[in-house]
């Protein structure tokens, strides 16, 4: 059938119709969510955001003081010659850590998303859990088994072996670090690998590209944003960890920065340190911020087969290699915990004095997680429905003075205005502040994901329907996002539980905590009193982990 000219315009006019009307339907999402983020605030999400503002601003304030204070005693200690091995070693230490970490992650996420690996899902979960051991216990398993007077060598001795080989340093940090942070990388990798196509890797074979430079050239770019942001966690962590380089006897910049602050009490000297190791801080996340801008998140394509790599041969190796993996990074801290506690003498006793500290840690750190919860919840409010403003923009960048700096600078800043203001000075309120400033970005992470998977058109039904803002968010909204806030209270829970340089210097007077317990018992190498509130330690971290896993499965 041929069709007149005129025929032909009436068609595509309808189709140009069609299309407009189909467009307009699937943009009206984003078109109101468009409009939602141009909307001001309202008065309450101002005040709030104002307030988180002043709170996060206190530790760099803080540090701008001292500098302006005593800018000669910094550039003193910055050009000292004892200054120049500290700083050396620890950014050789972070470099280790993160190549390291690198190293364990990458194959192990491609096994887990783009191999036919038995028992895929196992390995998923128990691949995350040494998140939950503390690096000081990871420092304290290495110690009490393979140091000197270790297990290993009490097995050895019949044999003749009466010395083993110093794991104690800068080295043994790395080993107990990486295995403590690699997690960091694994979690993000592992959706960047599932999202490549196959047949990428299918056509780079067939320009003559060998397995290596097919992963060079057409996987790694991939892969950039996903390294990039795990590398920059556990580059942050590295640098920022005391627990682990203290016991192991490596003396980094926060070995350095605490011995000022507790042995000479010098407050100046501790200050130029913080001020050094907020500036390596703050240059990791700037070259962050930096390389992000040249990033491609959209390479990757939707995949539209989902094609695994037969593994051959291989196969049973690898199910080998990577049970023997996690039965170090998992099975042998706790088997070395559990023994140590089969040597305490007095069983009861040991319980006892472990109840106050374990309540202690329990009941701080859920504080801790439910205020942070509160006190994020308007920053990713703020963040998703009106990132268009600039109140938005500053109160977002400035709650991740936590992420940037280490826990040490939090804690000095802190304990400073607490002098300043004597009735805040040794109180919990002071020890759960330095929780939320540390901690504030994990929660509104969480949170902002809920909150940016809403359908704005609900809320504004209901304001429609004469609701209120406050009734809007109790009936709508909370009940919303408490997926987002339930994981992030378990974050925060988590990490608060293990925090232990924040909770040295900003715990009352008779306070006792589980990862203090832990640290002062294994650096007086008494290794039967470390391993209960050890053993409990990893308990009360597994347990939410593992709990939240299966609640978020089952939704």
């Amino acid at each position: 059938m041929r069709f007149c000219p005129v025929q032909g315009l009436l068609l595509n006019i309808r189709d140009h119709i069609f299309f407009s009307v189909v467009c307009a339907y699937n943009g009206s999402e984003l078109i109101g969510s468009l409009d939602m983020r141009n909307r001001r605030a309202g008065p309450v999400l101002c005040v709030a955001a104002i307030m988180v503002v002043i709170l996060c601003a206190v530790p760099p304030v803080y540090l701008l003081f001292q500098l302006s204070l005593s800018p000669s005693r910094f550039l003193e200690y910055v050009t000292a010659d004892s200054t120049g091995p500290v700083v050396w070693r620890t950014l050789w230490m972070v470099l280790a850590v993160t190549t390291t970490s690198l190293c364990i992650a990458v194959p192990m996420a491609w096994l887990l998303e783009r191999s036919d690996l038995p028992w895929r899902n196992l390995f998923g979960v128990l691949a995350i859990l040494p998140l939950a051991i503390p690096s000081y216990i990871g420092s304290f398993v290495l110690l009490s088994a393979f140091g000197q007077r270790g297990l290993l060598q009490q097995l050895l001795e019949p044999v003749g072996v009466e010395t083993m080989p110093s794991i104690s340093g800068c080295s043994g940090s790395v080993i107990v670090l990486a295995l403590s942070t690699y997690p960091y990388l694994l979690i993000p990798l592992r959706p960047a690998i599932g999202s490549i196509d196959p047949r990428m890797s299918d056509v780079s074979r067939t320009f003559g590209y060998g397995p290596l430079r097919t992963f060079y050239k057409v996987t790694l770019p991939f892969l950039r944003p996903a390294l990039a942001a795990g590398g920059l966690l556990v580059g942050l962590y590295a640098l920022s960890d005391f627990g682990a380089v203290s016991l192991l006897n490596c003396r980094s910049l926060t070995v350095s920065l605490f011995s000022h602050y507790e042995s000479a009490f010098d407050r100046t000297g501790a200050a130029s340190v913080a001020i050094l190791l907020s500036i390596f801080a703050l240059i990791f996340v700037l070259v962050d911020l930096r390389t992000r801008r040249n990033r491609d998140y959209n390479s990757a394509r939707p995949v539209v087969q989902d094609r695994r790599t037969t593994l051959g041969k291989w196969r049973w190796p690898a199910v080998t290699i990577l049970s023997m993996f996690l039965f170090v990074a998992l099975v042998v801290p706790i088997g070395v915990l559990v023994y140590w506690f089969s040597r305490e003498v007095n069983y009861l006793e040991s319980l006892n004095s472990i109840l106050v500290p374990a309540m202690n840690s329990i009941l701080v750190s859920a504080a801790a997680g439910l205020i942070t919860c509160l006190i994020a919840t308007p920053v990713a409010i703020l963040s998703v429905q009106h990132g268009k403003q600039w109140l938005s923009r500053i109160t977002e960048t400035v709650s991740y003075t936590g992420y940037a700096l280490p826990g040490l600078v939090i804690a000095l800043s802190l304990v400073f205005v607490a002098k300043n203001v004597t009735f805040l000075y040794q109180t919990f309120f002071i020890l759960i502040v330095g929780y939320v400033l540390l901690f504030l970005p994990q929660a509104a992470g969480s949170i902002r994901v809920s909150i940016g998977q809403l359908q704005q058109n609900v809320q504004g039904a209901a304001k429609g329907l004469g609701a209120g803002n406050f009734r809007v968010m109790s009936t709508i909204t909370f009940p919303l996002i408490r997926r987002g806030a339930i994981a992030g209270f378990v974050l925060v829970f988590i990490t608060t539980i293990k925090e232990l340089p924040a909770t040295l210097i900003l715990s009352p007077l008779g306070y006792e905590s589980l990862s203090a317990s832990v640290w002062s018992a294994s650096s007086e190498a008494f290794f039967a009193r470390a391993a209960l509130p050890g053993l409990l330690l990893v308990f009360f971290s597994l347990l939410p982990l593992i709990l939240l896993n299966r609640w978020d499965r089952s939704l």
